[in-house]
């Protein structure tokens, strides 16, 4: 007969009970541990991008300024001129709004979908101030003639939605139409998607000319002693201890049509004074800056890996026959596609994004998306598309990150 086995006791208590209170313990030190470190991600990183997330999706400034014209309208079938109500409501609220001082905003909201709504709006401020009975219609139509179009006010109950799809539109060169269809913006407004593809080729063509002008340096600096390396590296570190602006305007003087470059061509005869090259404001300007301001991020990763690789093997390689050509890619250049996909995909990151050069250096042919985002955060004020472009570019390195894990494989990618 098997005998059962007694839980040991140790003052008091089942040992088992001990041991799981004493690993709960180390989890709650573990936590807490890593706890700033969870919140400064949330606060920095989460609740900033959910915020764009929300932002580029969220229209609360009719619902705000306008409550009794946007509960009218969203009564309204759209399909013949709105009745009376609509016309009161909307009377009413832009009075309500100019006396708060909020018209503005309603006025600059509608214009996002209609061009001249804003002058349409602040224009009928003045007609509607002395009003106070109706027939509404008449009045708002005597004011401008354009209250009296279907259109506008088809815009009207498309921007007095909660929720609208318009900027994600907006941001692919589309637009809802007054039926509520996908239609294609005018042609004179198509350039979101035109700005996508040139700021993934000017990122791809950086990240091509950084790695192969940082190769060969990272090469270098990681086969030499000690010595020598450390000063290759103080020399590949030292554009970061100047400020991104200083760089960036240095390639102004540099490459501006009087410029130092233009002027040594000619002195040596290779251009003529009147066939100075136009180095700057264009694409040209934005590769070249682009390039030489990121390179240290393509050198850094390479260079970590290939200080890894010995040379006791490239040595052995060479003492058994092979060439310094086979050598180096047989046994050399494999070894280091680590560092490679490393810095080939933190260039290629951080160009997608690049702000300042591109619009120092860029002029109209080398913007980038980038430009148009700080331009509707900071001028057009408009908010929605700019999370909008914002969103579409954040998904697209994502689709890319994901397309390099599923080719390369991210497990493949180290830095030493």
């Amino acid at each position: 007969m098997a005998t059962v086995q007694q839980p040991i006791i140790i003052d008091g208590r089942p040992l088992k009970e001990q041991l799981a209170r004493a690993e709960r313990r180390k989890k709650y030190v573990a936590f807490a541990m890593v706890l700033p470190l969870l919140l400064f991600i949330l606060i920095t990183f989460a609740i900033p991008i959910g915020s764009m997330l929300f932002r580029s999706v969220d229209n609360p400034r009719m619902i705000t300024l306008a409550p009794q014209l946007t509960a009218e309208l969203s009564e309204w079938d759209g399909q013949d001129m709105p009745p009376e109500e609509v016309f009161e409501a909307a009377v009413k609220d832009f009075k309500l709004a100019a006396e708060a001082g909020t018209l503005g905003r309603i006025a600059t909201r509608v214009n996002y979908s209609m061009a001249g709504a804003r002058s349409l709006i602040v224009k009928s401020k003045r007609k509607f101030k002395n009003v106070t009975e109706g027939p509404y219609r008449e009045v708002m139509i005597k004011a401008d003639k354009r209250w009296g179009e279907l259109d506008t006010w088809k815009t009207l109950k498309k921007v007095s939605v909660p929720y609208t799809p318009v900027y994600f539109l907006n941001a692919i060169d589309r637009d809802l139409d007054g039926d509520g269809n996908i239609v294609k913006q005018p042609s004179e407004k198509r350039i979101y998607v035109k700005l996508f593809v040139r700021t993934l080729w000017i990122a791809l063509l950086v990240t091509v000319l950084t790695l192969i002008l940082g190769y060969p340096i990272a090469y270098l600096i990681s086969t030499q002693p000690p010595r020598i390396s450390n000063l290759l590296i103080i020399m590949v570190l030292l554009p970061f201890w100047t400020s991104l602006l200083v760089r960036t305007t240095s390639w102004i003087v540099l490459l501006q049509t009087q410029g130092v470059l233009n002027d040594l061509m000619v002195w040596m005869g290779v251009i003529s004074d009147d066939g100075r090259i136009q180095m700057i404001y264009n694409l040209q300007g934005t590769l070249i800056a682009m390039t030489q301001i990121l390179l240290p991020f393509m050198v850094l990763p390479m260079y970590s890996v290939m200080k890894t690789i010995p040379l006791s093997e490239l040595r052995a390689s060479q003492s058994l026959g092979a060439n310094p050509f086979i050598t180096f890619f047989r046994i050399f250049l494999p070894r280091s596609i680590p560092g490679i996909g490393a810095g080939g995909l933190l260039v290629f990151v951080v160009s997608v994004g690049y702000y300042i050069t591109p619009a120092l250096v860029g002029g109209a042919k080398g913007q980038m998306i980038s430009n148009q985002i700080a331009f509707h955060m900071k001028s057009s004020l408009n908010w929605g598309l700019a999370a909008a472009l914002g969103t579409i570019l954040l998904v697209g390195v994502l689709v890319l990150y994901w397309l390099y894990d599923k080719v390369v494989g991210i497990d493949k990618m180290k830095l030493g």
